[in-house]
């Protein structure tokens, strides 16, 4: 199949922008990256405003393309459309809540159930990788995916390496201060899994689903109370600006390029490489959601593997064990081995058995049925440095955790070249 004519909804833009006289940056050993060229490329990248389905994002997915070719590879844009929000589609979730529990609280109850099993609804489909049908009523705009294939373009398996290049608005309830206090009651020493930080969101609407039931005012008063906080968090998080995405998910951006230089200068052996940046990732997984949607029925499960990369310049390198926002998806034990097997004999070290309650790209791979596994990071309190706040910048980044997370997918590529991974049916 050759992708640059692929089906599906969406229009694509070739952008080879393949310059003879580009400057061409000085090829390192493999095993060892540029940190000072990393730094530099991600300073660049952090300085666009680069929001969910935006002129910023296209912006940035053009200086990939153009970084690419800067590098030798041929990569292009393909247009997907978007709405480009996940506080719209929750807020008025939420909102339904609160008037569900107000209902409930005035006795008619009937309505109060309706209205918080509506709220509660619109809340639980809009979680990826769900359909999100209620998206469909909401106004949409582009959203941009790079893409650049590598390798051989006739051999029978392909390693997508994903990660995305939109960034996230601000939000008081991401205050770096919150994980610092709750850190202080040891809490975080014994969680390998993350917070349902979605619990009282999507809590508040089925609280006033149950009021209307049962036609209690104590649990009326807490569903509209629970509706509206949350409802006062979406608005906060959508009046705020973008913030500058370094960590979150600058990191992986450069690390598709890294690895770029790498595979041009050492191609593997009968594997055909696709580098995936997605758009609307910060939109609930959009971008990725209709690169699927494009491209999965040409991409054979049992010949395709996906390496996905989010959030790779924390302190401490990481692969996911799960995760979903509201059901845990467990990641393929076949792939995890491998994963593990590779960190161990590149010598890297990750913290272990870590699973998250909300969403990356990779999981739409994950419960489209792939072999997949999710290259992320953390601090020692098992949480992502400066997520969603305004000092997420380059300064702040770890790039020793960055070059260990390109190491990491470099082996993995290789490993898969010499001998493949099949989950079983």
């Amino acid at each position: 199949m050759d992708m640059r004519h692929g089906g599906g909804a969406g229009k694509w833009i070739c952008c080879a922008f393949m310059s003879p006289t580009a400057p061409k940056r000085l090829a390192a050993p493999h095993g060892e990256a540029d940190q000072q060229w990393l730094r530099q490329k991600l300073e660049e990248l952090e300085r666009i405003e680069r929001p969910s389905a935006s002129e910023g994002e296209l912006q940035a997915a053009e200086w990939l393309v153009g970084e690419l070719a800067k590098l030798g590879a041929e990569a292009r844009i393909e247009t997907e459309r978007a709405h480009g929000t996940y506080w719209w589609p929750i807020g008025i979730g939420t909102s339904l809540g609160v008037a569900g529990g107000l209902a409930a609280l005035r006795g008619r109850r009937l309505a109060g159930a309706a209205l918080g099993a509506l709220g509660a609804a619109v809340i639980a489909t809009d979680f990826p990788p769900r359909p999100r049908p209620f998206r469909k009523l909401l106004p949409e705009r582009d959203t941009f995916n790079v893409i650049c294939e590598l390798g051989d373009p006739d051999a029978d398996r392909t390693v997508v390496l994903v990660s995305h290049h939109d960034s996230a608005n601000a939000g008081l309830v991401f205050h770096p201060g919150i994980p610092d206090l709750v850190s202080k009651t040891g809490a975080f020493r014994h969680l390998d899994t993350s917070p349902m930080l979605m619990a009282p969101v999507i809590g508040g609407p089925v609280t006033s689903l149950l009021a209307g039931l049962t036609g209690s005012r104590v649990l009326a008063a807490a569903g509209t109370v629970l509706s509206a906080g949350s409802t006062a968090s979406m608005i906060d998080i959508g009046l705020r600006k973008v913030v500058p995405g370094a960590n979150d998910n600058g990191t992986a951006v450069i690390a598709l390029l890294e690895l770029a230089r790498r595979f041009l200068a050492d191609p593997p052996d009968d594997l055909r490489l696709i580098l995936l940046s997605a758009g609307s990732e910060e939109s609930f997984s959009e971008g990725m959601k209709a690169f699927g949607e494009r491209h999965f029925d040409n991409l054979p499960v049992d010949s395709t593997f996906f390496i996905n990369m989010d959030t790779i310049g924390s302190p401490y390198l990481t692969v996911l064990r799960g995760e979903g926002f509201l059901k845990m998806f467990e990641y393929p034990a076949e792939a995890l081995i491998l994963a593990d097997n590779a960190a161990e004999e590149e010598g890297i070290r990750l913290m272990p058995n870590l699973r998250i309650r909300n969403g990356t790209d990779g999981l739409e791979a994950l419960a489209a049925g792939y072999p997949v596994v999710s290259i992320c990071s953390c601090t020692e309190h098992k949480q992502p440095a400066n997520y969603h706040w305004p000092n997420d910048v380059s300064e702040n980044v770890d790039f020793d955790t960055v070059e260990s997370g390109i190491r990491l997918a470099e082996g993995m590529t290789r490993r898969l070249a010499g001998g493949w991974v099949s989950l079983p049916d």
